[in-house]
């Protein structure tokens, strides 16, 4: 399955900044990047990347760079050739077995829900699906495929649903990831800790 993995290294993660400065949030946002191409791959995706601009380090995949806004770039891919899978790079709980989930989902559109509204990943069988990721976009995507007459399939998974935007979301890496992201935070000096009954993840003392 040809996949779409959009990046934007320019300023990535921005919510994370209380704890994490801006040389610290780019290496954590290439250690998710690298565990969601592993994850594809394992799952039998051909994985390509789609930069907002150049990257400086080695990804292991094919990176071509379109500095539109999201739902430009990814729609100029719907377009190219079908079948295609657009998965986020900030997935740092995806799995072969949860991306193959997606893969192997009927339907003329399949879609993995975020747990804020958004659409986390996709795959587009047939022409004449719109994409866009601003608002709900998963209540506007499902919306897209019934004005274009397609069958859709969701795909509950908590995998992938899981994003890693907020400091809060940190908890999800360390409790149920194992791969670059979790570590490049133990190495980095995090751990989690519970505070008052709940767990957060924060510096070593």
């Amino acid at each position: 399955m040809r996949t779409v993995v959009p990046f934007d290294p320019r300023n990535p993660n921005s919510r994370l900044a209380p704890v994490l400065d801006a040389d610290q949030r780019r290496e954590f946002a290439a250690a998710m990047l690298a565990d969601v191409l592993d994850a594809v791959r394992g799952a039998g995706g051909d994985p390509a990347v789609v930069a907002t601009a150049p990257l400086d380090v080695d990804v292991g995949a094919p990176v071509s760079v379109d500095d539109r806004s999201l739902s430009a770039a990814v729609q100029s891919e719907v377009d190219a050739d079908l079948p295609v899978a657009v998965v986020m790079a900030d997935l740092a709980l995806a799995t072969p077995e949860s991306v193959g989930r997606l893969f192997d989902a009927g339907g003329d559109v399949a879609l993995a829900p975020g747990t804020a509204g958004g659409t986390n990943a996709l795959v587009v069988h047939e022409p004449d699906f719109s994409v866009d990721y601003h608002g709900a976009s998963f209540r506007d995507h499902r919306e897209a495929a019934k004005r274009a007459g397609l069958d859709v399939s969701v795909v509950d998974s908590f995998r992938l649903a899981v994003d890693v935007d907020d400091v809060a979301d940190l908890v999800d890496v360390f409790v149920h990831a194992d791969g670059r992201a979790r570590d490049w935070l133990a190495d980095a000096g995090f751990e989690l800790v519970v505070r008052d009954g709940e767990p957060v993840v924060e510096p070593n003392a």
